[in-house]
């Protein structure tokens, strides 16, 4: 199978999301993602940018409700309510890393589970501990799953190892792998015997966050590998790597993820799920 391309996931997802957007205008219904951001960091305006595209294509509408980097926790908390209460908007993306001066855990909390499309808050989180159907889970974990299953990789019964243990990654992507039933082992940084561990595996993702963190003596013959690193290439090489040398492991393992081009590319085309499918229950 070779390399599992995100990009052929993400348009596979754009025709069902084309269909299920025309139907809610046909009801009188518009889906529309509410950005808030603080300042114009670079790796935000990038995200933003390329969540319009995706928007635009598909006909979700978006407005982004911007505030100085050196705005205010009041002035912050303000906005999120005034998008909460709007019935326009169905879904919210908070860019974070927030500003030193803000206190990033009252912000998620003032912000209303049902309209947070990445999720941040802690009522998203207890919805997929908790399997309730609450909320939603974060766009890159539920991107893992969504080609995993795209490319027909079973999951029930087998075993998959996780390296990483996020809040963002490696915490929600185990759980979601539960549902799916399979047998989970997180691993990180401390674990012992990590490469035997990741060997004994039948499908490995990998979000540990360092460039090139696995070699080819993590793996084997037959298995099914996710890359959801992505960092700036060691020794000033110009582009982004994952955490997986890919050019070592592609040719023992049955599949894996590029970087660029594989979770990343079905992130931001999850996010646009996550509001219209929030535009449907409104």
């Amino acid at each position: 199978m070779g390399l599992l391309s995100g990009k052929d996931v993400a348009e596979a997802l754009k025709v069902q999301m084309k269909k299920d957007v025309d139907g809610l205008k046909g009801k009188g219904v518009q889906p529309t993602l509410g950005i808030i951001r603080m300042g114009a960091e670079p790796g935000d305006l990038a995200y933003e940018k390329g969540a319009k595209k995706t928007c635009e294509e598909l006909g979700v509408g978006v407005q982004v409700f911007e505030l100085p980097r050196e705005g205010s926790q009041a002035d912050l908390i303000a906005t999120i309510k005034k998008v909460n209460a709007d019935k326009a908007v169905h879904g919210v993306l908070l860019f974070q890393p927030l500003p030193k001066q803000i206190d990033a855990f009252a912000a998620r909390a003032a912000l209303d589970p049902a309209k947070d499309m990445d999720g941040i808050t802690d009522g998203s989180m207890a919805g997929i501990y908790s399997d309730s159907g609450k909320g939603y889970p974060p766009c890159t974990a539920e991107s893992v799953i969504k080609i995993l299953k795209h490319y027909k990789v079973e999951l029930a019964g087998k075993n998959v190892v996780v390296l990483g243990r996020s809040t963002v990654i490696g915490k929600p992507v185990s759980m979601l792998l539960l549902k799916e039933n399979a047998t989970v082992t997180v691993c990180h940084s401390k674990t012992k015997d990590l490469t035997k561990k990741t060997q004994e595996a039948d499908v490995v993702v990998v979000a540990m966050g360092k460039a090139y963190f696995c070699d080819k003596s993590f793996f084997r013959a037959g298995q099914f590998v996710v890359d959801v690193g992505v960092n700036a290439k060691p020794s000033g090489e110009k582009g982004t790597c994952g955490d997986i040398k890919t050019e070592e492991v592609e040719p023992i393992v049955a599949g894996i993820t590029p970087v660029p081009g594989g979770v990343g590319s079905v992130t931001n085309v999850n996010l646009i799920t996550h509001v219209i499918d929030a535009a449907k229950k409104a």
